[in-house]
């Protein structure tokens, strides 16, 4: 199984974050899960990949070239693929994966989730979402979603899109245990 993750690159959070990248690094390691993420080599990307790889863990990293140019690569990953830009990169990691996770992070890791559910909604990508709702971190967009909802901007069956844990060490069991989603999600795309 090849399992994307979406996380900050931010260094500069509570401790409480890192300690869930952490254990979902290892946890993937111990069950075998191979990861694809944005190939960065610091904040919770770092740290995810570092226990994972400390742990005997598989990764592929996926990243622009102009952020390895920068140097924001992480170096112990071999398995590098290098994208024209941030538009091929989500693809890339897209196509490869089998369930897509969100750790906490900022604009970037938002725009990677809003995107896979928008790609889930319209029925091109019909895998699991987790969202890792550590420390209340996603409460208020998990409120926006509802707002969006009582709007009438999203179906109430669209909340069933993503799945929300709030402990790293539920994430393997919310894949495994994923029944799916929508048999046709483009008959309830259109609101």
């Amino acid at each position: 199984m090849r399992v994307c993750v979406f996380a900050a690159s931010s260094s500069r959070i509570d401790h409480a974050y890192e300690t869930a990248a952490a254990e979902l690094g290892r946890a993937f390691s111990e069950e075998k899960v191979h990861a694809v993420f944005g190939g960065g080599g610091i904040g919770l990307m770092g740290i995810f990949a570092d226990n994972l790889l400390k742990s005997g863990g598989s990764v592929t990293g996926v990243i622009p070239g102009f952020m390895m140019s920068e140097g924001w690569g992480h170096d112990d990953v071999k398995d590098m693929i290098i994208t024209a830009d941030m538009s091929e990169r989500k693809k890339t990691i897209f196509a490869m994966s089998d369930a897509a996770v969100a750790l906490p992070g900022g604009v970037g890791t938002l725009e990677e989730l809003t995107e896979v559910i928008t790609l889930k909604q319209l029925g091109q990508f019909n895998k699991p979402i987790i969202i890792v709702n550590v420390n209340g971190f996603y409460d208020h967009l998990i409120e926006f979603f509802d707002h969006m909802v009582r709007g009438h901007f999203m179906r109430l069956e669209h909340k069933d899109i993503w799945q929300i844990v709030t402990e790293a060490r539920e994430v393997i069991p919310a894949i495994r245990n994923y029944t799916g989603w929508h048999a046709d999600p483009k008959v309830i795309a259109r609101i």
